[in-house]
């Protein structure tokens, strides 16, 4: 898959119709994809096609509108896809909550865990009929914040606490998402599919711009009024730094039949760490991810 080129190719971006998933949808239509953005809000998807086909110089931009924390939605965005495209070459994890509690989706599962880790696990699973297809295709999930802490067997849903001193679950989720891919790379190892993890930077996205001080761990909530209300919109709103890595994993010649990879918001491939590389921790992740999704009785 050439860097400068993706003519021909199909991307779904998750969490596309704003923040990095827009920068991300952006670029790839630029270098020629068919983009399909999925997002909750019908408005703001039908804008960001509007602004990305303006942008691109062409009309293959789509959008289905689909909230990826419910396992409806994923099903539902699954065979959207599927009813418009033949093959799917680029699949984009990319959505990302931080809500300030603990809260469960419809189908009663933590909102944090079902954003950045079922819904990566479940959606792949739901599309590697069309990954298939594709003669080189790519997964690229997001990890964020400041991962690589412990994972908890048994707090993986945010059960026992959400917040310590510099602990916080959207960390706790993000290194589970670490996790995930690993595991997913070596199930998918003869596939033809690759799956690698990157690392956007932080960037002031609208995620970020609404996140309440309470969603915070209690050490960093004095300065976060700073960071949030001056440092970020002065040094951080260049969303197209925090896409980088998502484009270049999606794109670069340079990845090609590389997966289970960790790759740095530079573009560079760094070490994982060693709570994600702990098979107990792997496989802990997927199966909960298994049992929750109910797809645990199809192979992949």
């Amino acid at each position: 898959m050439a860097s400068s080129d993706m003519n021909g190719r199909v991307a779904l971006i998750t969490g596309g119709t704003g923040g990095i998933g827009m920068e991300t949808a952006r670029e790839l239509a630029r270098r020629g994809a068919s983009v399909v953005l999925a997002g909750r809000d019908r408005r703001r998807a039908a804008q960001a096609v509007r602004e990305i086909g303006d942008s691109a110089g062409h009309d293959r931009v789509d959008a289905v509108t689909a909230d990826v924390t419910a396992l409806d939605g994923l099903r539902h965005l699954a065979a959207a896809v599927a009813g418009r495209y033949d093959r799917l070459d680029v699949l984009v994890n990319n959505v990302g909550v931080n809500p300030p509690g603990r809260r469960l989706t419809p189908d009663g599962v933590e909102l944090m865990f079902a954003a950045h880790v079922l819904a990566p696990y479940a959606l792949t699973r739901l599309l590697l009929p069309l990954l298939r297809r594709a003669p080189a295709a790519r997964v690229v999930n997001l990890t964020g914040g400041i991962p690589g802490g412990p994972i908890d067997h048994g707090n993986l849903q945010g059960e026992r606490r959400l917040r310590g001193w510099t602990f916080s679950h959207y960390n706790h989720t993000k290194t589970m998402t670490m996790a995930l891919t690993i595991r997913l790379a070596r199930e998918l190892a003869e596939s033809g599919v690759t799956a690698n993890v990157v690392y956007p930077g932080h960037g002031y996205t609208p995620m970020n711009r609404d996140t309440p001080i309470r969603a915070f761990p209690y050490l960093y909530r004095p300065v976060a009024p700073l960071i949030l209300k001056v440092v970020a919109p002065l040094l951080l709103s260049d969303l197209t730094r925090s896409a980088r890595s998502s484009v270049y994993a999606a794109t670069s010649a340079e990845l090609d039949g590389v997966s289970g990879e960790y790759v740095d918001d530079r573009c560079r491939r760094k070490p994982w760490p060693a709570s994600a590389l702990d098979p107990a921790h792997q496989d802990a992740v997927w199966d909960l991810c298994a049992r929750i999704s109910g797809l645990d009785s199809q192979p992949l």
